[in-house]
């Protein structure tokens, strides 16, 4: 498990410098996301980022979550697979078990507002922002992005994405799984990369107005024995 974690972790490094060349060629601005009925998969990190993994499949799975759900996987040690939630992306679709903090996104300027009716402009849109290595860019994730806030509540069971409540105030959930040890491997904004303890999540700067002193959460048992932050 320790020796999967540390391929994972270098994983990620090998995604920071793609994303720090990424902003480079780009006036330092990360992609687009997908936004609006039209959006299509293109506007994705792993298609934003393709010309400079190669599409390198191996790069997109932490070692510990190889799986999809639609091929048995169970989380935390499972892949996603856009296909069958997006059959409109086409056949070849994006497959893999990290995924990007949605709110790093830069989308088109008309674009107010996000999926879940929350303000675009909260979205970092670029690399050179203040405090950039507590904003979170990509992590151990169950799905390819999330719109996460210290608000939202912790999942109820490891990998489980459900509950109560809008979807949007549960979207933290996407990364707070046990994949290595009470901890998930993460790079941020200034293209820096550690592990980050399930209960800091709730200490990260997610979007421009995230709230760090936000009441901490009502911990679930499966959470309780995690390090506090």
């Amino acid at each position: 498990m320790q020796a999967k974690a540390i391929v994972c972790r270098s994983n990620v490094r090998q995604w920071a410098a793609f994303f720090s060349a990424y902003t480079s060629d780009n006036n330092y601005c990360f992609n687009t996301g997908w936004y609006g009925p039209t959006a299509t998969t293109s506007e994705s990190w792993l298609d934003a980022l393709r010309r400079y993994y190669g599409n390198n499949k191996e790069l997109c799975y932490c070692p510990l979550a190889k799986k999809p759900v639609i091929e048995g996987g169970r989380h935390p040690f499972a892949a996603f697979s856009t296909v069958p939630s997006f059959p409109s992306f086409g056949s070849q679709g994006n497959s893999g078990s990290y995924g990007m903090n949605a709110w790093v996104y830069n989308p088109p300027r008309e674009v107010t507002l996000n999926p879940f009716g929350l303000p675009t402009s909260n979205n970092w849109r670029n690399a050179n922002v203040r405090g950039a290595s507590n904003i979170p860019l990509l992590l151990d994730s169950m799905w390819i992005d999330a719109w996460p806030d210290t608000n939202n509540e912790p999942p109820p069971r490891d990998g489980d994405f459900y509950g109560s409540g809008p979807m949007g105030s549960r979207q933290i959930r996407m990364f707070c799984i046990n994949r290595h040890e009470g901890t998930v491997n993460g790079a941020f904004v200034d293209f820096s990369v550690r592990k980050i303890g399930l209960k800091e999540l709730w200490k990260l700067k997610w979007h421009r107005s995230s709230d760090l002193n936000a009441p901490t959460p009502d911990w679930p048992d499966w959470m309780k024995g995690f390090k506090h932050y």
